[in-house]
Parts: structure tokens; C-alpha cells; sequence
């Protein structure tokens, strides 16, 4: 997430700032947004106590005291502060929100600087041994990848989760001005098993009017913003597909200080969790897996056509998802940056670092804190997320004034998933070269864009759709 997002649909717009002035000086916390909407209201005091007891158990602890901002020798040059009630420093240039995490490192724009490391080999056993065919990768390299995302990154998903009873509570005939039939439906989360956390999965589904048969549907997922809102509504109805929204917040708060409740908490029946144990954005992919769930049972939803859109932090979650679940048949992941489609080793904006500060570590296991600060160490980087997608097709997309989404490592992350994209059958990105804003490299299965633009899904929803349609066009 941007810590200075601009986010418009309709009319509505979103301004997220820094949350504490502090956080530049003081090593406990990182440079993170507030959180606004969805169910939990922000606690960063509650967030901090469960993140420092993580630590402790991990036997880690966050650098001794730093100096304030203006004498760090480390700022990057021609940089001053934002002003007004932002933490932030800028250098005036469009897109660079500079902030320093409290692990002393200051988001970094050079790009002669960006790269920190050699990657790891998608193609490449643990004992060294080249990946060659496919029965490989299925058998042996890919259950080795998704292992250490599991265990080091965004934790274990429970093996007994509760059971889920769905209601069909509203149902409109004619909604839209009759060219849909919608329905609100919910998805009763059995909390027998720890009464105090009650989550739930709520869905709204539009189908279109006049049109027999099952559809294609897209599943947009965000905090109960409607990312995409109704331009993104519109266009997926106008192509005789199905359209629906999941809002994660009800399944699991997006906050370190709500860990002991939703879904998660259920579930660990409010305790602290392992450093194994899941985190938010895989709850949140635990709760989408009981959504297509639902959608089997549905008449008017063609569930082998499936896909997942989300932006932001939610395009993290898109991208996790469909990694998690092979029934998604395709994904748009927006502007996801750190832990969503970016390279970790591709310094530039949202780092590991701001991940693991008070504001986000939450979305991960407890094991990724061990990372900070020492980025080189984790055993997996984010293309071989995108290569555990594979070789279901994949839209990836930055924009020219959201540097902190880091659109080049997003690209460089497509690039180097594309080998195994090669080796099961499919086409990759077709080239090694950075395209121009606005060109779409959609030729092949795993698909790049980046927009003329900031913080923002809408203008790719076009490209998105008509890529969409190889494959949702029996």
C-alpha cells in the first residue's frame, strides 16, 4: 500500500498518510498507513505489543536508536520534508514517496541501486539439480517453493478450519436498471469452537440479464472499498460475464492488533500465533477458497472460469490466491508492489523493511520479520510466486507515478517467472525490454502493463477484459 494513495471511484477518494511522526526515529515501528474502513479500526499501541512478543519469539530485535531524519547521513540527497502533518520526505520528483523504515533504510529510487542480489533459480532443486520437464516441477520444484512460502512468508493455512453455511440474504431481479440480477450472500462462519471472534464471508454477485447458461465470472476482492467500482461493473457485465465483490475485512481484520480475532483468531481461539502460523492476506485466501466454494453450488456461475482481480494490497491477495488455489483460471494483480508481485531484491519504494514494521507485518507470517533488514537471506523472491500461478495466465500492472508498487520489479519478477511459464507449455512476456507506459505485453500468457498514471486499477481494466477473453471464450 502507498503511503500517500490516491484512490478515486465516482466521486469517493482515499487519502492515506503515515500514520506516526515518531516512526522516523523510533526503530520499533516503520513508515505505514493507517487503515481506513473495513471492520477494525487501526490500533497501533495493540499492533506493536503483539508485533514485539513476534520478535521475541523469534529471538530478534529491531537496531538500536537512529538519528533523527535531518541528520542522517544515510537520506538520499536533494530530499526535504513533505510538510504539513506527513513524516514523509520527497526529492520533487512525481511518484517517490521517501520514507525510512526502522531498520535505518531510506526508500531507494536509483535505479543503479535497485538490484541487491542474485535471484533464485525457479527451475533449480534444493539439491541443486536442474528442472528440466514438467513432471519435475509438478512433483518436486514446485512443492519445494510453496513449502517455504508457506513456512517463511505468508504462513500455514490451518488443515481444520471451521465449516461455512451460505444464505442467499437479498436477491434484486432487476437491479442496474434491470440488465443484472444481484445477490447478497453470506457465508456463516461456524465460531462454536471460540465464540468471541465472528467472522464471515460476504459476497455480492451480479449476473447478467438475458443471458443462458452459466457465465464466466470476475471476483473482485477488496476491504469494502469496490476497487474498480462501477466502470470496472460495467464493462465485465457488458461482456456477458458475471461480476462480484469479497470483502476481507469481515473474514479477518487488516490490522496486527486484530490477530485474536476474525478468522484467525477462531481458529487459534485467541491466542498469539506460531511464527508459522498464517497471516492475514493468507486468511483472506482461505476465505476467497470457500467463495469458489459457493460459486460451484451456483446455477449462474460458470465455476471453471473464475477470476480474481485485486489492487493494492489486495492485488498481494489476488496474486497469493490464485497461487494458492488452481481453481482460479486467471488473475489481475494491480499495482501490488513488496510481497505482491515486486521483486524483494529490487530495491525501490515499498521494501521487506516496510512490510515488517507495525503497519503490515501482520499480512505475513511471523517468520518474515526475520528479513528485515537482511533481504538477501529469504529463500524465495516473488517471481517463483508468480511461477507457482503458472501455467494459468497472469496480469501484472504498475504505474508510472506509483514508484512505491516498484513497476520494474514487478516486470523483472514477470521476466524471471517466465522459464517455467516455458517449460509447462506457455508463452512468457516475449521480452527482457521494459515497455513504454500504456503498451500492453499481452501476446503471451503472463501479461505486463504500466499505465500512464499513479495508485489506480481503472485504466487497465480495458486491457485486462480483452486479455481475459482468450480464455473465458468457450
Amino acid at each position: 500500500m502507498n503511503p500517500t494513495v490516491f484512490w478515486r471511484s465516482g466521486v469517493v477518494a482515499i487519502f492515506c498518510a503515515v500514520w506516526a511522526a515518531e516512526a522516523q526515529t523510533n526503530p520499533a515501528t516503520t513508515n505505514a498507513p493507517p487503515r481506513r474502513g473495513g471492520a477494525f479500526r487501526f490500533d497501533s499501541a495493540a499492533a506493536e505489543k503483539d508485533r514485539q512478543k513476534m520478535m521475541a519469539q523469534l529471538h530478534i530485535s529491531n537496531p538500536g536508536p537512529l538519528p533523527a531524519p535531518a541528520d542522517d547521513p544515510k537520506r538520499p540527497p536533494n530530499t526535504h520534508p513533505v510538510g504539513g502533518n506527513s513524516p514523509n520526505w520527497t526529492d520533487d520528483v512525481p511518484g517517490h514517496t521517501i520514507v525510512r523504515s526502522g531498520w535505518g533504510n531510506w526508500s531507494n529510487y536509483d535505479p543503479a541501486k535497485a538490484d541487491r542480489g542474485q535471484l533464485p533459480d525457479a527451475l533449480r532443486l534444493e539439491n541443486g539439480e536442474k528442472v528440466t520437464d514438467a513432471k519435475t516441477w509438478w512433483k518436486r520444484r514446485r512443492p519445494e517453493i510453496l513449502k517455504e512460502f508457506q513456512m517463511e512468508i505468508y504462513g500455514k493455512i490451518p488443515k481444520k478450519t471451521p465449516r461455512i453455511t451460505w444464505e442467499i440474504t437479498k436477491k434484486d431481479d432487476k437491479a442496474l436498471d434491470g440488465t443484472a440480477v444481484m445477490k447478497q450472500i453470506v457465508g456463516h462462519i461456524d465460531n462454536s469452537r471460540y465464540t468471541n471472534a465472528t467472522p464471515s464471508i460476504n459476497l455480492t454477485l451480479y449476473t447478467p440479464t438475458g443471458v443462458t447458461g452459466p457465465v464466466p465470472t470476475m471476483v473482485i476482492v477488496s476491504g469494502g472499498f469496490g476497487f474498480g467500482g462501477p466502470g470496472a461493473r460495467t464493462q465485465i457485465l457488458e461482456k456477458g460475464w458475471g461480476y462480484a465483490t469479497v470483502n476481507t475485512s469481515l473474514i479477518q481484520a487488516d490490522s496486527g492488533a486484530g490477530l485474536n480475532a476474525g478468522v484467525i483468531g477462531l481458529v487459534g481461539k485467541g491466542k498469539s500465533r506460531q511464527p508459522d502460523d498464517w497471516g492475514v492476506l493468507a486468511a483472506w485466501s482461505w476465505g476467497l477458497s470457500r467463495a469458489i466454494d459457493y460459486f460451484a453450488t451456483d446455477k449462474e456461475v460458470d465455476a471453471t472460469r473464475l477470476g480474481i482481480e485485486g489492487h493494492s494490497r489486495w492485488g498481494k491477495e489476488a496474486l497469493l490466491s490464485a497461487a494458492l488455489d488452481p481453481r482460479w483460471a486467471i488473475v489481475y494483480c494491480s499495482c501490488s508492489g513488496e510481497c505482491g508481485a515486486k521483486l524483494h531484491r529490487h530495491d525501490m519504494g515499498e521494501s521487506v523493511d516496510n512490510i515488517c514494521g507495525t503497519g503490515e507485518y501482520h499480512w505475513m507470517a511471523g517468520n518474515f520479520l526475520k528479513y528485515a533488514g537482511h533481504w538477501n537471506d529469504l529463500p524465495v523472491d516473488q517471481h517463483e510466486l508468480i511461477a507457482l500461478v503458472a501455467p494459468r495466465p497472469v496480469f501484472i500492472t504498475g504505474g508510472t507515478q506509483d514508484l512505491w508498487s516498484d513497476p520494474i520489479g514487478e516486470f523483472k519478477a514477470c521476466v524471471a517467472a517466465g522459464p517455467v511459464y516455458e517449460l509447462l507449455g506457455k508463452r512468457d512476456l516475449g521480452t527482457t525490454n521494459f515497455p513504454a507506459p500504456d503498451e500492453a505485453l499481452v501476446a503471451g500468457d503472463l501479461a505486463f502493463r504500466e499505465h500512464a498514471g499513479g495508485h489506480t486499477d481503472a485504466p487497465d481494466w480495458p486491457v485486462f477484459l480483452n486479455f481475459a477473453q482468450k480464455y473465458f471464450i468457450k
